[in-house]
C-alpha cells in the first residue's frame, strides 16, 4: 500500500527500539558494533550473498568478523550491521509488518555477529 513506508526518521527510531528491546544478557555481549540504517545494499553486499541469483530482497547485512572466528587480537574498527530501509519497505505492506521485519533483521544480523549461520537461526 502506498503511503505505508517508514520514513528515514521512523525507520531509525524503529531500529533503535529493536536494539533497546533486546534482553539485557544478550545486549551486554554486543561490543564494538555499529548498527546503521542504509537505503539500499551496495554491490559488495549483494556479491557477498550465498546465492547471488536469489531474487529475494537483502534486508540487512553483518559486516565484520564473528566472535567465534576472532583471534586474541581485537579488530580496531567496529563491526557493522546495516539494515536496509528500501528493501524492508518494499517487502512489507504495513507499518506493523515493517516494524516486525526491522526487529527480525536486527536480531538475525546480531546472530551472525555471535557466529551463527543462517540455518542455525530460528525463522
Amino acid at each position: 500500500m502506498p503511503g505505508e513506508d517508514l520514513t528515514q526518521d521512523e525507520f531509525e527510531r524503529v531500529v533503535e527500539e529493536a536494539l533497546d528491546s533486546l534482553p539485557e544478557r544478550f545486549a551486554a555481549l554486543v561490543e564494538n558494533v555499529v548498527v546503521a540504517v542504509e537505503d539500499e545494499p551496495n554491490s559488495e553486499d549483494l556479491e557477498s550473498l550465498e546465492d547471488p541469483d536469489d531474487d529475494s530482497e537483502l534486508l540487512g547485512i553483518y559486516r565484520g568478523v564473528p566472535l567465534t572466528e576472532r583471534t586474541h587480537d581485537a579488530p580496531l574498527l567496529p563491526d557493522e550491521i546495516a539494515v536496509f530501509r528500501g528493501p524492508i519497505n518494499r517487502a512489507t505492506r504495513t507499518r506493523a509488518e515493517a516494524v516486525h521485519e526491522v526487529r527480525e533483521t536486527v536480531i538475525h544480523e546480531l546472530g551472525h555477529y555471535f557466529g551463527l549461520l543462517d540455518g542455525e537461526m530460528p525463522h
